[in-house]
């Protein structure tokens, strides 16, 4: 997990809003490979850019919640369907390609709706990375 702080951020994504992203190429490639780089921070930096100035936290790629429903911020279920099939090939020959989830009151999908639908029709728990808001800090007193 990792710790980061948005300065400047855009506001385009709030936590329990959602939003719509357009990712860069590289950062899509990835996450469809499910080959992130790390740190996090660094390759998600114009996604979390998006967010509004504050601390959050950075986790995964890990298997989601499997009882922790997800709100899709665009149709669901995706419509096309040869992208879906694509998804579905990878994870039955092992690869896991990486949803990305923006957790709150309802955790948003922002990226990786035909990935969550190939993972489920696949009967696996999808990989995504979460960004949530991080804790306050704690303080000794």
């Amino acid at each position: 997990m990792e710790r980061v702080t948005v300065t400047g951020g855009t506001g385009v994504l709030e936590l329990n809003s959602g939003g719509s992203v357009e990712l860069p190429q590289s950062l899509r490639i990835a996450l469809a490979t499910g080959q992130l780089r790390r740190p996090l921070a660094e390759t998600l930096r114009d996604l979390l850019a998006m967010l509004v100035d504050g601390c959050y936290q950075v986790d995964g790629p890990a298997r989601l919640e499997a009882d922790r429903p997800l709100v899709p911020t665009a149709t669901w279920p995706p419509d096309d369907e040869a992208r879906v099939a694509y998804y579905r090939t990878a994870i039955r020959t092992g690869h896991r390609p990486v949803a990305v989830v923006l957790s709150g009151t309802r955790p948003l999908i922002l990226d990786g709706h035909h990935k969550i639908a190939a993972y489920e029709a696949e009967g696996v728990r999808a990989s995504a990375v979460v960004i949530s808001e991080a804790p306050a800090q704690y303080s000794p007193s």
